[in-house]
């Protein structure tokens, strides 16, 4: 008997040793939340990006990346519904969430008063120029959507031959869409020599032959889009359909398609096919179809992760994942200065992310730089092209002159 007490003392003791020492070895967890379109408009999209998100953050955990310690990040489909991503938001909040990521423009916009009070840094997959209006707490992951046309605009005059080029703009009916149109109008104003002569918020899977054949008479060369794929496949289509895509840039009597970072990438010649080809996009992220380091890590992790080929070359997988490296790094930094993790020194730490701080993760065609006056992490461009069915570089990455110009 007296033996079996013995025992049973020292089964109780380390039961208590085990209790009190568990949470050291397991170190810290800190949480993070996304509400995002994984279904739903713009979905296309939505869903590589959580992939991103997702797979970076098992990296982070499995890979001891931050030691001990883990990132928690709950992802939530909000099907582009804002009245659902503020729901999410509020929950995440009371969950004990330390840095988020957001989705939309439409909900970025919406909810930038929540953010402001509650001192919440956020990444969005917005890059709307208007989301760091009035804020203080928003970080476009790369350019704004505005920096982007005016990238393309720019492009546009410098390689044009003739006269003034005539410009359409082919924006999402949107705040999404809208975003960079007053922006390219006052690069004008300041001296971009090209005129826009229509800017055309676009209908669902609509046939675009009218709207084609009105451009050209009007003396339309170039046509910058502002929006999501799937509508600009069908108007290449349509375009392609009456011999309206220019064979060459600028070619005379032809149209010369443009578009901002959500417009291209391997779905669009996807869904485009052959209609495609010659199509001018711009982004600040890599591509998978030109070798770097940056496009093998992101193959690995999505090899890694069962991913298939879609979401592994996807441009949007890339923009998921470059988010979550930038959040991951700033709790890396924070965690080196000795700080407690908390909004406020990641908050902190996204401030100071400059100069001898900038961070390269890899993913982007530039470094990411934050400050409390720039707010606009990746300002350099890639200009790309569908060139024998694949987005090839053309020229070297840039940064939109009229940008600064416009302040």
């Amino acid at each position: 008997m007296k033996r079996h007490n013995m025992i049973l003392r020292i089964l109780v003791f380390s039961a208590v040793l085990m209790a009190i020492s568990t949470p050291a070895l397991a170190g810290n967890v800190y949480k993070m939340a996304l509400s995002l379109a994984i279904t739903g408009p713009t979905s296309d999209a939505g869903n590589p990006y959580a992939k991103g998100v997702e797979d970076f953050f098992n990296f982070v955990n499995e890979t001891k990346v931050l030691g001990d310690d883990t990132i928690q990040c709950t992802i939530r489909d909000d099907q582009y519904n804002n009245d659902v991503t503020k729901r999410n938001f509020e929950d995440f909040m009371d969950q004990g969430i330390v840095f988020y990521l957001n989705y939309s423009t439409g909900s970025t916009l919406a909810l930038k008063k929540d953010f402001e009070e509650e001192k919440m840094p956020v990444i969005p997959a917005s890059f709307h120029a208007g989301n760091l209006i009035d804020s203080n707490y928003i970080f476009l992951p790369i350019a704004s959507y505005s920096a982007q046309a005016i990238g393309l605009a720019e492009y546009v005059v410098k390689n044009h031959q003739g006269d003034t080029p005539k410009v359409a703009m082919f924006i999402h009916p949107s705040a999404f869409g809208r975003g960079p149109v007053e922006d390219l109008q006052k690069a004008v104003a300041a001296g971009l020599k090209m005129e826009i002569v229509e800017v055309v918020e676009h209908g669902k899977d609509l046939d675009n032959t009218a709207m084609l054949k009105r451009l050209m008479s009007k003396g339309v060369q170039y046509v910058i889009s502002q929006t999501v794929q799937s509508p600009v496949a069908t108007m290449l289509q349509d375009a392609s359909r009456l011999g309206l895509v220019a064979g060459s840039f600028g070619e005379a009597g032809k149209i010369t398609f443009l578009g901002c970072h959500y417009t291209g990438g391997n779905d669009l010649i996807a869904l485009a096919g052959a209609a495609a080809e010659n199509f001018y996009w711009t982004t600040s992220y890599i591509i998978t179809n030109e070798p770097s380091a940056g496009a093998d890590a992101q193959l690995a992790l999505a090899k890694r992760y069962n991913r298939d080929e879609k979401a592994a070359n996807s441009h949007n997988y890339a923009n998921g994942m470059m988010v979550a490296q930038v959040a991951t790094e700033v709790i890396r930094r924070a965690k080196a200065k000795g700080k407690q993790i908390n909004k406020e020194t990641l908050y902190e730490e996204m401030l100071a992310m400059n100069g001898d701080n900038a961070f390269s993760p890899g993913t982007t065609v530039g470094p990411v730089t934050f400050s409390a006056t720039d707010k606009a992490g990746v300002d350099t461009l890639q200009l790309y092209a569908v060139k024998g069915g694949a987005f090839k570089s053309i020229g070297a990455p840039f940064i939109p002159e009229y940008t600064s110009k416009i302040k």
